[in-house]
């Protein structure tokens, strides 16, 4: 069995998410198991470096998969790309020792979220970006965003539903980038709670309209209890960028994105 590891883009406006759920329902690590299937004439299990919600997207969502069938990496990349849907792309593909493994040996995953800010909604960007109409206090985000990096409970911050055995998280890096009309929040942690990203882009958009001031957000901490978060933000703006491994295992590295996602830092 040779091991093969997978970076994969994808718009996951149509599905319901990175995970093979039950029967009928659209999941992008189902629609890539069936067509390498296909390929390798033998059942294929992908597993992937972290989960995403429905309606999440991916620049470069590394997984990887085991198979006995003789096939070059351009054969793999090649039949594949040939065969998917035309919202999911394989970007490169690479055979590995059996001792990588997407979700276990990866040490911390990054994501991106875009707002569009701006009084009109976008059109070209339907679905690709979150649109806030009004106006923001960004300066103020900007400071927000700081109060996430470091080691904390983000108990407040996660899905009711989320299955996680302890809420406990180190981020690394959080931070607003401003390019005209465009927000990047940039995050990067050794893991993240269902809806995590989410929940502090809700965070921070609040905080940017004034309901509360930054100093808010250690109240929000120390309270474990989702209640005391708000919103949610939509799953439009939020991109899986990037997951970071050994540097033995030598990944390609890959661009973050389009230009409304690859603003400079």
């Amino acid at each position: 069995m040779q091991r093969f590891a997978i970076g994969i883009e994808f718009c996951g406006t149509h599905y319901r998410g990175w995970q093979t759920q039950q029967t009928g329902v659209i999941s992008v690590q189902e629609t890539i198991e069936k067509v390498l299937s296909k390929i390798a004439n033998e059942p294929i299990s992908l597993h992937g470096a972290g989960r995403t919600d429905a309606g999440v997207h991916a620049t470069n969502m590394v997984a990887h998969f085991d198979s006995s069938a003789l096939r070059s990496e351009r054969g793999w990349l090649m039949g594949s790309n040939s065969q998917l849907p035309k919202d999911i792309s394989i970007q490169w593909i690479k055979a590995m020792d059996q001792d990588f493994h997407a979700r276990f040996k990866a040490q911390a995953r990054r994501y991106r979220y875009v707002v569009y800010n701006h009084p009109q909604r976008p059109a070209l960007m339907h679905k690709q970006v979150t649109h806030a109409y009004y106006a923001l206090d960004v300066a103020k985000m900007m400071q927000a965003a700081q109060k996430f990096e470091g080691t904390h409970n983000f108990e407040s911050f996660r899905a009711a539903a989320c299955q996680s055995n302890q809420p406990v998280r180190h981020v690394s890096h959080c931070r607003l980038i401003q390019h005209g009309p465009y927000l990047v929040l940039d995050i990067q942690a050794d893991g993240f709670l269902h809806h995590m990203v989410r929940n502090i882009m809700g965070c921070l958009l609040e905080i940017g309209q004034g309901l509360y001031e930054v100093e808010h957000i250690e109240a929000i901490f120390a309270a474990e209890d989702r209640k005391a978060a708000g919103i949610t933000a939509p799953p439009d703006g939020l991109y899986f960028i990037h997951a970071d491994y050994p540097a033995q295992f030598e990944l390609p590295k890959q661009p973050l994105g389009p230009h409304w996602l690859n603003m400079p830092e």
